[in-house]
């Protein structure tokens, strides 16, 4: 073999090196690019998974901090009521939170506080015959009731059942509030919404409300701000 031969072999084999050189490198880029893009999935979906951990140990933590406050604001007025009672009232008045964004459980509490006149209790009766917690009428409990998939046996077997009631007053309050706004739905809720309706298209004009309505929104409110200021 001539030296112009070997020149042009070794040029050969110089060629095949550097493509096959060059075929490991792609080879090798792709692998660590696949590679890289599993590691990064892997990456994304444990972040992810972090997210929503800590976004489920967050609204845990609120869960159990509103459920705490409801029961220490039980125990101001009922220190007779079972420890398992106040749990469950407390949970529904979460759940209810939960289910209608115009309510929270400050004014869920003070609207139950006046309507049982301090007292908390389940089995409570007005003069005027509302019932339960959050004193409802037993017309308008059947009505909300339907409404609630609550099949209607008695008055007394489902409004003095205090989740019953929360649910039911809770569904009914949150309507009116959606109708008439806070106010104008607390209005409604003790005084009926034809009055609340004339109040709120007055523009909340005196002279409208009865007395004992007119009395009870301040009421009321008062109770919310105080709940709102409670600090366990």
């Amino acid at each position: 073999m001539n030296q112009k031969e070997k020149i042009v072999q070794w040029y050969h084999y110089v060629g095949f090196t550097v493509v096959f050189l060059a075929l490991v490198l792609v080879v090798y880029m792709g692998v660590r690019h696949v590679y890289s893009q599993k590691h990064n999935t892997q990456i994304a979906l444990l972040e992810r998974q972090i997210d929503a951990l800590r976004s489920s140990i967050n609204v845990d933590s609120i869960r159990q901090y509103n459920i705490q406050k409801i029961i220490a604001i039980i125990d101001q007025y009922n220190v007779t009521m079972l420890t398992h009672q106040k749990y469950e009232i407390a949970e529904e008045i979460f759940r209810m939170t939960q289910k209608y964004s115009n309510l929270n459980a400050d004014l869920i509490c003070a609207t139950i506080t006046h309507e049982t006149a301090g007292t908390w209790r389940p089995d409570i009766v007005s003069p005027v015959g509302a019932m339960g917690l959050m004193q409802i009428m037993p017309a308008t409990g059947m009505f909300v009731a339907a409404s609630e998939g609550i099949q209607w046996t008695q008055s007394e077997e489902i409004l003095f059942d205090p989740i019953y009631n929360i649910r039911i007053g809770a569904r009914y309050l949150s309507s009116l509030i959606e109708l008439y706004d806070v106010d104008g739905g607390l209005a409604a809720y003790n005084g009926g919404e034809k009055r609340a309706s004339l109040w709120i298209g007055s523009g909340k004009a005196s002279g409208i409300l009865a007395a004992e309505t007119q009395a009870y929104i301040p009421a009321i409110q008062r109770l919310y701000n105080e709940f709102q200021d409670f600090r366990l």
